[in-house]
C-alpha cells in the first residue's frame, strides 16, 4: 500500500469504532446536562460532532504511545522502567493478513465516498444560491411590519432582508454576511399575528446565534466521516438541541405556552405533517423531533443554578475529555509497509518486512532507560528507520518520532546492533527496515 492508502484506511478504521463510543458518551453527557439547559446540551453535542471528525484524523498523526498519553498519571508508576524492542511500527494494524489489492480498493472506495459527500455539499450550497436568487423581495406592512420591528429590537438585529419563495414549505434563514429570511409565499397574509411573531422570533434567534455559518462549518468539517450512520444521529441531536435553544430565545417574545401553540398551528398549516427541510438552510422546522421540542418548551422544570450547575458542567467536561482521550489512546494505525514474505528490490536498499529482520539480529545491546527520563516519568515509543549494510552493520539510523528525552538512548544502542547479512539471489544486499523501542514505567 502507498502512504495515502494507509492514511485513508487508518481514518476509516478509527472512525468505525470511535464514533459509536462518542455517540454513547454524548447520550450520557446530554442526559446529565438536560437540567442545566438546552444551550449546554447543544454545546455538548457540537463538541461530540467535532470530536467525531477530529479523533479519527488525529489518530493518523505521529502520536506517542498510549502509555505516554496517560503520563499525567505518573504518580501511579513506580521508578522501575522497562524497555521493549520491536522490529516495525508498534500499535499498528499490518496488512499481512489481507491482500494489498483489497486494502487499496477499500481505501479508494472510502475516498470516493468522501468525494461524493463533498460534491453533495457543494451542490446543496449551489441550490441555496439559486433559491436566494429566485426569491422575491417582500415589503412588510401592518401587523407583519410591527412584528418584524419587535423582533429586530428584541434581538438587536437590523441588517436583515426578507423575501418570499414558492419553493419552500417553512421559513428559513440563509447567509452569513448578507442574511436573508425567506418565507413561504402566502405566509404573511395567511397566519395570525401571534403565529407570525413566533416565526420571525425563531428566525431572528437563528440570526442572533449565527447558526447558518455554524451549521455550514459543522457540515464541512464532518465530511470525512459523513458515511457513518451514528454521525447522522449525532448531527440530528445537534440540530434538535439547536432548535430548542432558539425556541427558548424566541419564547421571550410571548409566553411559552402561546409560542408552543403557535408552533403547532404553523406545523399543521405549512407542512401538513411532512417535515421538509432545505439543505444547509436554517429554519424553524429543521428538527425531526418536533414533539420533543414542544414537550421541552412547555415543561415547568427549573434549570439548576449555582455550584450544582458548575459541578455538573465540570463533571461532564471531564467525562468528555476522558472519552476523547481514551478513544485517541487506543487508536489503530494501518501500516503502509509491505509485510509480505518476499523483499522488494529497487535501485536502493531492499525493503524487508520487519518480521523477517526480527530473526536476523545477532548482537548488540538493548537500549537503557535514561535516568533523567525515568525520574521525569517520560515514557513512550521511539520509531527508527534503519539501513543495514551488506555486512550486517547498521549504516544509517533516523528518528521518525518519539520523545526527545528517549531518542539518544535508542540511537546509541541500535547503532551497535549487528545482523546476519541478508541474502537476495545468493548475494548480500543492503536492507531498510523499521525499529520501535518502547519505554514504559511499571505500575
Amino acid at each position: 500500500m502507498t502512504g495515502i492508502e494507509s492514511w485513508l484506511l487508518s481514518v476509516l478504521v478509527n472512525s468505525l469504532w470511535q464514533i459509536p463510543v462518542l455517540f454513547a458518551g454524548g447520550l450520557l453527557v446530554a442526559r446529565a446536562l438536560r437540567r442545566v439547559g438546552s444551550a449546554a446540551e447543544h454545546r455538548a453535542w457540537v463538541a461530540f460532532l467535532l470530536l467525531s471528525t477530529g479523533l479519527p484524523l488525529a489518530s493518523t498523526l505521529p502520536l506517542v504511545d498510549p502509555l505516554e498519553r496517560f503520563g499525567w498519571l505518573g504518580s501511579r508508576h513506580s521508578g522501575e522502567g522497562h524497555v521493549t524492542v520491536l522490529t516495525g511500527p508498534a500499535s499498528a494494524l499490518h496488512a499481512s493478513s489481507w491482500p494489498h489489492g483489497l486494502l487499496a480498493g477499500i481505501a479508494w472506495c472510502y475516498a470516493a465516498i468522501c468525494l461524493w459527500f463533498a460534491a453533495r455539499f457543494v451542490w446543496r450550497c449551489a441550490h441555496l444560491r439559486t433559491l436566494r436568487r429566485h426569491a422575491e423581495s417582500a415589503i412588510l406592512t401592518g401587523e407583519a411590519a410591527a412584528s418584524w420591528d419587535r423582533c429586530s429590537r428584541k434581538f438587536g438585529i437590523n441588517a436583515v432582508a426578507v423575501a418570499t419563495s414558492p419553493s419552500i414549505f417553512g421559513p428559513i434563514t440563509i447567509g452569513f454576511l448578507h442574511k436573508l429570511v425567506i418565507l413561504p409565499t402566502g405566509l404573511l397574509s395567511g397566519v395570525e399575528p401571534a403565529d407570525l411573531d413566533a416565526v420571525l422570533a425563531h428566525e431572528f434567534a437563528h440570526i442572533r446565534r449565527n447558526d447558518f455559518l455554524g451549521n455550514l462549518a459543522c457540515e464541512l468539517i464532518a465530511l470525512p466521516v459523513s458515511y457513518h450512520p451514528l454521525l447522522w444521529a449525532i448531527r440530528d441531536r445537534t440540530m434538535e438541541t439547536r432548535e430548542m435553544v432558539c425556541d427558548r430565545m424566541a419564547s421571550a417574545i410571548a409566553p411559552r405556552n402561546q409560542y408552543a401553540r403557535s408552533l403547532l398551528r404553523l406545523a399543521n398549516l405549512l407542512l401538513e405533517g411532512m417535515p421538509v427541510t432545505t439543505p444547509h438552510a436554517i429554519g424553524i422546522f429543521d428538527s425531526t423531533s418536533f414533539e420533543r421540542r414542544l414537550m421541552r418548551l412547555t415543561e415547568n422544570a427549573s434549570p439548576v443554578r449555582g455550584l450544582r450547575r458548575i459541578a455538573i458542567v465540570a463533571a461532564c467536561a471531564l467525562f468528555g475529555i476522558g472519552i476523547g482521550s481514551s478513544a485517541l489512546a487506543f487508536h489503530v494505525n494501518v501500516s503502509a509497509q509491505d509485510t509480505s514474505s518476499k523483499p522488494s528490490q529497487g535501485s536502493g536498499p531492499v525493503a524487508v518486512a520487519p518480521g523477517i529482520m526480527q530473526g536476523q539480529r545477532i548482537g548488540g545491546p538493548n537500549p537503557v532507560y535514561p535516568p533523567d527520563a525515568k525520574k521525569a516519568k517520560i515514557q513512550g515509543k521511539v520509531l527508527l528507520d534503519a539501513v543495514i549494510g551488506k555486512d550486517g552493520t547498521v549504516e544509517q539510523l533516523t528518528v521518525v518520532s518519539g520523545p526527545e528525552a528517549l531518542q539518544k538512548s535508542s540511537l546509541d544502542a541500535v547503532r551497535q546492533w549487528t545482523y546476519k547479512p541478508f541474502l537476495l539471489n545468493g548475494e548480500p544486499v543492503e536492507v531498510k527496515t523499521t525499529i520501535t523501542v518502547i519505554y514504559s514505567l511499571a505500575k
